[in-house]
């Protein structure tokens, strides 16, 4: 099963998914930054129309506790357009936890995120289907983030919920693996995120050769590389045979990413980086892997979660 914020679905039922994505987000606090809020909701709402009219028909949204959540909003935006969302448990990274959390160990994340995974978000009624993204600082792992990790990584085993993570400029991505890895967190339930911004192949691929999913997912966002060359790395993968474990996103956070703002929108993957796909030699069937049978067995809650 998969948990949606309007309830369970099955695994066939998602469609083509974006696999990382934020449509509530305030990361101002720190960013200092407006275009670091999204908080328009009939702007969400017509975005959400746009990238359904290209095809999209499920969106993981990772804002988490601290990032501006809003799991209500959520559910109703899902009602209204017809998209399945999946709501996130869990927090992101030094320096945006929120106070309450900043001094917590492992055990205390793990609690927290297992109570919500159980019980819901707040009063909401609403539960989370995914533990993210939770991160990682560019080239550091801080202790904080380390007790983040591990944490999400234990209430992941328990719950049976999928991890999904964050990776400064793509860096640390091995060493999250082995960080879980220690935890016990099957690789299976394990994403690593924002690997198309690491221009490392081999370390992508020893992402990849952990058994976790890689997820290419802030694909259009030039100014860290250019999409040419996440097609390359991409392939690389693909050519090696990990083709079942790619996910595909844009990691939209800005105004300025938004249709209406004069961005591409969160329909970007589909309208843009699919056709450069099918001109680099995959087929339709390849496609869907990548956009639909992918995302149904990474977001799928494994079997025996209590």
């Amino acid at each position: 099963m998969i948990q949606t914020v309007t309830g369970k679905i099955q695994p066939s039922q998602l469609g083509i998914c974006a696999a990382h994505e934020h449509l509530t987000i305030d990361l101002s606090r720190i960013k200092k930054d407006p275009d670091t809020i999204l908080d328009d909701e009939e702007g969400m709402r017509s975005e959400l129309e746009a990238f359904s009219r290209a095809g999209g028909q499920a969106m993981i949204e990772v804002t988490n506790d601290g990032m501006g959540r809003n799991a209500p909003l959520l559910a109703q935006l899902s009602h209204e357009t017809g998209v399945w969302i999946i709501a996130s448990t869990g927090f992101y990274k030094d320096p945006y936890l929120p106070a309450f959390a900043q001094n917590w160990t492992a055990e205390q994340f793990a609690e927290h995120i297992v109570r919500e995974a159980q019980q819901g978000i707040g009063d909401t009624g609403i539960y989370p289907g995914v533990i993210g993204e939770v991160g990682s600082s560019h080239e550091e792992m801080k202790p904080i983030e380390k007790e983040l990790l591990k944490g999400a990584g234990l209430a992941g085993i328990k719950t049976g919920l999928p991890v999904t993570t964050h990776t400064t400029i793509g860096t640390l991505g091995v060493e999250q693996v082995n960080l879980f890895s220690d935890v016990g967190l099957p690789m299976d339930q394990l994403i690593i995120g924002h690997q198309d911004l690491n221009s490392n192949r081999e370390e992508v691929l020893e992402v990849a050769k952990s058994g976790a999913f890689v997820a290419f997912d802030t694909i259009g966002k030039t100014n860290y590389r250019s999409d040419e060359n996440r097609l390359e790395t991409l392939l690389d993968l693909w050519e090696n045979g990990y083709g079942s474990q790619i996910l595909l996103s844009a990691d939209l956070t800005r105004k300025s990413h938004w249709k209406k703002h004069g961005g591409p929108g969160y329909e970007l993957v589909l309208t843009s980086f699919v056709p450069r796909l099918k001109e680099a030699g995959l087929n339709e069937a390849d496609v869907h892997r990548l956009l639909v049978d992918n995302p149904a067995v990474a977001f799928s809650i494994k079997e025996g979660w209590t």
